[in-house]
Parts: structure tokens; C-alpha cells; sequence
């Protein structure tokens, strides 16, 4: 690969010293590098061009922040982890000199993920890899989430707010709020409840092909919130329009295909 671009989380600093670590290391294998803030999503997207791999130095955040930045390039991303949980990095901070050069050389296979595009009257519309989130802002009482399938009224969830989440995102919140995991590779959304009243409603599965408007009635703060990073206000009779992203993110593996179910139960007890 003759160009790679190394995108680090700001805030730890071990991610930087590795970050330029790498940078100092790739030139040998006749490889130029660039080196942003994954944080910094105009300067990442101004440095793209001509960019075959994107190493995420980091963890499971910067890998959301690096899969909206590359937004609509469909370049591989190798994420190296220095988090807790790393759920979709590939390489640990001990290994990535051992096996990135394999990488460089063109091995490995593709891990596509599906993404939400997310779109908010007089706002472009946001891609997520994990989820789009409407509800409750810091006032701690339950917002009214009306969802509709494809123009037919689905239900008013009387909660603390509606999640709705790719497979990718099925590991994280909305597992915490009691949803199922699904496969890595399905297309399929998941709307689930946060808390809802009364306790019975369940999540659903819905299919790539469908839209889903969630619709605020309000009479305080409700927030729209994309992979738990970018928050918007929302007031009462905002409408939001999700739908599967025309756009995928690429992972490059070297790990089994059949990683993800091998280290599925190891990884959550981590959490």
C-alpha cells in the first residue's frame, strides 16, 4: 500500500507517541503517511485522497470517529487498540509491528459493516456506525418517540429515549438496554426502547430495505445523539429520518472469519 493515513485519539497520549511511532516506522515498506486527530473529521477528509489504509490508533470511539471521517471513501480501517474493550479493533499496541507489514503487503480480508444515515430538516444527513439515539436530554424525565415504518405508525414509546442500531452497534448500548446481539455482517436495524413505559415493549428487528422516522413529543429537552458522539437539541414535532447508509465501513482482518463468535463471550465479560 503506498499511502496510509494514521488517525489517533487526542486525548491519550500513548496513542500519539504510537501514532508517530508508526509514522517514523511505515516510510521503510515505500509507504507515505499522514497523521490526524481522528477528532479533526474536515482535516481527515481534506487528506484522504489517494489513501488506501487507515489505521485507527486508539480504541472501539476512535473507530467511530474514523468510520464517519472517511465517509463516502470505502477505505479499509485497521483499528489498534488502546481502550478497555477494543470490540472492533484488530491489533493490540504490542503487535502492530509484528503483523502490520502483512497488512502493507496486501493480506488479510474484509470485514464490510452496514451504517445509518440519520437525517434532521436543515442539517446534512449524519452516518453512524454504531447507532442513532433520540431521547431525554439532562432533565431526567421520559420523552414521547413516535416510530414509524415506511409511513405506517409503528407505535409512541413513552421512555427514556429509542435506540436504533446497526449489527455493529448491537454489542454496545443497546445491549446494555436489553437488546439482542446480531450477526456482524447483517444489514438489518434494531429499534430497541431505553427504559420504556409500560416495560413490555420489545425491541424489533427491521429489515435494510425499510425507513423509520422517530417523531419528538415533547414538552422539554429531547436530544438526538449519533454513535454517543455528535448531540443535537430537539424540540417538540421534530422528525428524524433513519435509514441504512448508502455507505459501508471496511475493517481489515487478519483474525478467522469466525472471530467475532470465538471471542464474543470473552469480550463481554471485559465490559
Amino acid at each position: 500500500m503506498k499511502r496510509v493515513g494514521i488517525l489517533y485519539h487526542p486525548k491519550i497520549a500513548a496513542a500519539g507517541a504510537l501514532a508517530e511511532e508508526l509514522a517514523s516506522f511505515l516510510p521503510s515498506f515505500k509507504t507515505s503517511v499522514w497523521l490526524s486527530s481522528a477528532w479533526e473529521e474536515d482535516k481527515v477528509k481534506a487528506r484522504l485522497e489517494g489513501t488506501e489504509l487507515i489505521l485507527s490508533v486508539g480504541g472501539d470511539g476512535t473507530i467511530l470517529r474514523a468510520a464517519r471521517a472517511i465517509v463516502p471513501r470505502a477505505i479499509p480501517i485497521v483499528g489498534i487498540n488502546l481502550g478497555k474493550l477494543g470490540f472492533m479493533t484488530e491489533l493490540s499496541a504490542e503487535e502492530v509491528r509484528e503483523k502490520l507489514p502483512a497488512f502493507l503487503a496486501g493480506e488479510g480480508w474484509i470485514d464490510e459493516r452496514a451504517m445509518l444515515q440519520a437525517e434532521l430538516a436543515g442539517k446534512a444527513p449524519f452516518h453512524a456506525l454504531n447507532d442513532v439515539v433520540v431521547g431525554r436530554g439532562a432533565i431526567s424525565r421520559v420523552v414521547r418517540v413516535e416510530a414509524i415504518i415506511d409511513g405506517a405508525p409503528l407505535t409512541t414509546y413513552k421512555a427514556d429515549g429509542v435506540i436504533l442500531t446497526t449489527a455493529t452497534g448491537s454489542t454496545g448500548y443497546s445491549l446494555a438496554a436489553g437488546g439482542p446481539i446480531l450477526y456482524p455482517s447483517s444489514r438489518d436495524m434494531l429499534l430497541n426502547p431505553v427504559s420504556p413505559h409500560p416495560i413490555h415493549a420489545n425491541p424489533i428487528l427491521i429489515p435494510p430495505t425499510a425507513t423509520v422516522e422517530l417523531k419528538v413529543h415533547t414538552d422539554h429537552q429531547a436530544m438526538l445523539s449519533i454513535d454517543g458522539q455528535i448531540d443535537l437539541e430537539l424540540k417538540n414535532g421534530d422528525s428524524i429520518l433513519v435509514r441504512i447508509s448508502p455507505y459501508v465501513t471496511r475493517f481489515l482482518r487478519a483474525r478467522p472469519q469466525t472471530f467475532f463468535y470465538s471471542s464474543l463471550m470473552e469480550r463481554l465479560l471485559q465490559r
